[in-house]
């Protein structure tokens, strides 16, 4: 994600902030503008707020609520527009159940979940996937249920017409270590959960509701295969012994939804860094004798070609790893992207090209939905 500026004061801000640490302006993330602003109270308006600038003239007429989240439990950093009838921001009206709030433990637990769902609902609205203002107060996108374990049913992770669930114990460092140990993975995040999460969601909305099946099971496989039992297998038996040549990880190969949902995943990976990368006016080179180039914003281009985000994601990538280990940590991209993978990549960009160019299809009546839990351990 990219880096924001307080626009009273020109100091780098980031995203979960709510206060400019150099000028003390309070600030909120404005969906309808898509950008960190420093905001102050509209005067003789309880409740309503208006971005803050340095302009003699301050007669903005955009006014802003702080969303609910924010005002009772200070979760939440987005603004809601005056004029929308619902107390929750565009993404926090996306959660429809909750933990035991009583629990101090699950009050943390959210507020670190609704921290990577917010960076998952920034992605998703920067490609045309979602509205950050959708009309009338309705939410668009996934629905959202942050539930916790209790005694005799454990809550698994997964999707299911439309809704996406995650067991809040993931927002744990310690039982989210332990689970990515004992599954043997290599990378395992709140964020990544998000966004394989809604790799399920959009495949009900990109490829089933949009009659995509046949070019899908070219590059990805026949998903009409047993869910379940694949799973079973997998966990039994291990991953293909050729993966690395056809997916982005080992999971990938349970099966075709699943190989989608982390090729979705490592999209957003894409170009979210590249984003990030941008922003800090990285130039890149692998070679002494090559000119650096300045790593392209995904997101301001019109969503470049295939062929330029990969010959930025490479170097990149290798940069962030090099950082990581001259701090003496593990690699932040524990990947290598074959042949087979990039092509299963181009795929959901070419499909993420075509929603920017033409919006979303009208759903095709009788498709199967991407239903999938993912096994708890």
């Amino acid at each position: 994600m990219k880096t924001f500026h307080c626009q009273y004061c020109g100091h780098p801000v980031f995203f979960e902030n709510v206060t400019c640490l150099r000028c003390e302006s309070a600030l909120a993330f404005l969906p309808d503008r898509m950008n960190m602003a420093a905001i102050e109270p509209v005067p003789k308006q309880d409740g309503l707020w208006r971005p803050r600038t340095r302009a003699r003239r301050r007669n903005s007429t955009s006014h802003y609520r702080m969303c609910h989240n924010h005002d009772t439990w200070q979760s939440c950093n987005f603004a809601v527009p005056a004029a929308d009838a619902n107390p929750l921001c565009a993404s926090c009206r996306l959660t429809r159940i909750l933990p035991d709030l009583s629990l101090p433990e699950n009050q943390q637990r959210w507020y670190r979940i609704e921290v990577a769902k917010r960076r998952l609902f920034y992605s998703l609205a920067k490609l045309g996937l979602l509205s950050p203002t959708p009309a009338d107060g309705e939410p668009d996108g996934p629905v959202f249920e942050f539930m916790a374990d209790v005694p005799g049913q454990s809550v698994m992770t997964g999707h299911c017409n439309g809704v996406i669930t995650l067991n809040v114990a993931e927002a744990d460092d310690e039982e989210r270590v332990r689970r990515r140990v004992a599954l043997h993975e290599p990378y395992r995040t709140l964020l990544g959960h998000f966004r394989h999460e809604s790799g399920h969601y959009y495949w009900d909305r990109l490829v089933a509701d949009s009659g995509r099946q046949e070019s899908y099971r070219e590059i990805f496989g026949d998903e009409t295969q047993d869910y379940g039992a694949a799973l079973q297998a997998y966990y039994a038996n291990g991953g293909a012994a050729d993966w690395r040549d056809r997916s982005v990880s080992v999971y990938a190969t349970a099966h075709p939804w699943e190989d989608w949902a982390e090729t979705w995943a490592h999209y957003l990976h894409m170009v979210d860094l590249l984003e990030t990368a941008a922003s800090y006016n990285t130039h890149i080179s692998l070679r002494d004798d090559e000119e650096a180039e300045e790593v392209t914003n995904p997101f301001e281009t019109g969503m470049p070609n295939f062929e330029t985000l990969v010959e930025q994601w490479v170097p990149v990538t290798l940069l962030v790893n090099s950082l990581n280990r001259s701090l003496g940590q593990e690699d932040a991209y524990p990947f290598a992207l074959s042949v087979g993978a990039l092509t299963k990549l181009r795929y959901v960009h070419d499909l993420i090209r075509d929603v920017k160019a033409n919006g979303m299809h009208k759903p095709v009546a009788g498709n199967e939905s991407a239903c999938v839990q993912e096994t708890a351990v």
